[in-house]
């Protein structure tokens, strides 16, 4: 199977990436997953100075995901550049940084930090923060602001991704301001405004008090596909990567075929750090069992009637995600899923990545024979413990006095 895919000029050897918040600013999750088997590592937004974030508390747990309120906490990308990067490039991730601002300047500023930085692929441009020179309205609630930002980002020398908020009206016309501003890809979506308030204390929950926080996890997907879906229709060759309640590989196919050329974990991470890789795990069984040999074949179907993709392989893309890859999802942490027919291998569909599936799916049937051998075991000795109590009750108790 071919995972490859490209974000603009930017080519992938696997579509799941983690999401910017999510995967820290370095090497937090190495001992979850192996960050080369990954498309890329998202790091946490930097401004080009320090900033220490809002007031804990920072996270409030909702039915279907989270608020956060941490308020792009960072050390400034010159000293993420000299402390944290080196090791995340040396563990063989492929880095994407994104970078914040209060004023335009300061996204030029942190871009322009970026310039030359090793293993650094692409600038995320986050412009969902306050903009002080707008009455603090954010960035992506403006297209003019945004293409500003966005286009002072360029001084990175780097592809520029812009990640767009789905707090506006139209996020088509956000996206075309961004693509104006000089952006090759866009990233949709960051989270959703949302406040969390304690009835009891008549207090806010979270630390930032009336600014509430974003919401994140399950119940945003279906306002990422939305976006996804919309502005792949608006602007069929842009690359696009989809986030927003990714937690399975089902949810990053859908993502796919609304458009998306590749996907972000994020969320699900907080509960599972390895989710990333489990997700790229658990999309190739999807394709297997559904017989798609490529992951290209899956971005922007629904836009397709029957006709097969004439996407085409991006160039300088690997046609083959490699060993590291097919080692890095072996690797993971598994979840049982779907077992899906072999799909023979072909001389350039990855087979490398096959044989590590097929050598997991293996363990994980052993696995799951072993874990029903000891709920019968523990069922059958419960069965024993329950007649034990049941005759021991029905018993006369001796040396009771009576009432």
């Amino acid at each position: 199977m071919d995972l490859a895919t490209q974000v603009g000029s930017v080519a992938l050897p696997a579509p799941v990436l983690t999401a910017s918040g999510t995967a820290g600013f370095g090497t937090e999750l190495a001992g979850a997953m192996d960050f080369g088997a990954l498309g890329a590592v998202v790091v946490k937004s930097l401004a080009h100075f320090p900033w220490p974030g809002n007031e804990a508390p920072r996270v409030v747990p909702t039915p279907a995901g989270m608020l956060n309120a941490v308020g792009l906490q960072g050390p400034g990308v010159a000293a993420w550049r000299d402390q944290q990067l080196p090791a995340l490039v040396a563990g063989g991730a492929r880095v994407v940084a994104s970078i914040w601002g209060r004023t335009v300047e300061e996204f030029g500023r942190a871009a322009a930090e970026l310039a030359g930085a090793p293993g650094v692929l692409a600038v995320e441009v986050n412009v969902s923060c306050p903009n002080v020179e707008d009455r603090r309205r954010m960035f992506a609630h403006s297209a003019r602001a945004t293409a500003e930002a966005v286009e002072a980002a360029g001084a990175a020398g780097l592809p520029r991704w812009a990640k767009l908020s789905p707090n506006v009206p139209d996020v088509v016309e956000i996206a075309g301001a961004a693509l104006a501003g000089g952006a090759e890809g866009l990233v949709l979506v960051n989270t959703v405004l949302g406040m969390a308030i304690d009835p009891a204390r008549r207090a806010y929950r979270l630390g930032s008090g009336p600014a509430g926080g974003g919401l994140s996890g399950p119940a945003i997907r279906p306002i990422a596909v939305r976006a996804v879906h919309d502005v792949r229709a608006a602007f069929p060759t842009v690359g696009i990567v989809g986030v927003g309640g990714v937690a399975s590989g089902r949810d990053a196919a859908e993502l796919l075929c609304a458009g998306a050329d590749a996907v972000e974990v994020g969320t699900a991470t907080f509960a599972d750090p390895g989710a990333p890789l489990k997700v790229l795990l658990q999309l190739v069984r999807w394709c297997q069992r559904h017989r798609v040999p490529a992951v290209r074949d899956l971005v922007g179907s629904v836009h397709r009637s029957s006709a097969p993709s004439s996407v085409e392989a991006p160039s300088g893309a690997e046609a083959s995600p490699g060993d590291r890859v097919g080692r890095g999802v072996a690797a993971a942490a598994r979840d049982p899923g779907d077992v899906a027919p072999p799909v023979a291998p072909g001389p350039d569909d990855g087979s490398a990545l096959l044989a590590a599936v097929r050598a997991q799916l293996d363990a994980l049937d052993q696995g799951m024979a072993r874990q029903t051998e000891e709920v019968a075991r523990l069922g059958a000795a419960l069965a024993k413990l329950a007649e034990a109590l049941l005759a021991a009750s029905e018993q006369p108790a001796e040396g009771r006095g009576r009432p």
